[in-house]
């Protein structure tokens, strides 16, 4: 075996529809790639961190070109990144496509200065509702 044929790990991604994205743009400029403990994750969204996100692999010899390709085209990281729910102290997960790029929205509601003061007298009466940046949908 080469040197050259040496597979490495090039980046890892929390959200795994990012990672699909950088592979694509890999290999629109001719970078052989794979990603790698996509399916784990994908089972159980919880094994993110202790899997260390999904991986992104290169030729070695490949990694100046792919850290060149990302430069010119602009990093992904700045929107990966995980939301942390404040009552069960866990990352958000979206249940439809198992991504972390989520946001948290306030429930709208119509008498918004009513919704204010009922939430001062029992704050355990706001529910929290989530946002996938990924597949748009909205989930509590």
């Amino acid at each position: 075996m080469n040197m050259d044929d040496k597979i490495i790990t090039f980046e890892s991604y929390y959200d795994p529809m990012l990672a699909h994205i950088v592979r694509s743009r890999l290999e629109a400029n001719g970078i052989s790639c794979f990603i790698a403990d996509e399916n784990t994750i994908g089972a159980n969204p919880l094994y993110n961190q202790a899997v260390g996100g999904v991986k992104i692999k290169i030729f070695e010899r490949d990694l100046q070109r792919c850290r060149d390709i990302l430069a010119n085209e602009g990093d992904l990281h700045e929107q990966d990144h995980f939301e942390i729910d404040d009552e069960t102290n866990t990352y958000v997960v979206c249940p439809f496509c198992a991504s972390t790029n989520v946001s948290n929205i306030a429930a709208e509601n119509e008498s918004g200065l009513l919704d204010s003061f009922i939430n001062l007298v029992n704050p355990f009466n706001s529910q929290k509702n989530w946002h996938c940046n990924n597949c748009q949908q909205d989930f509590e």
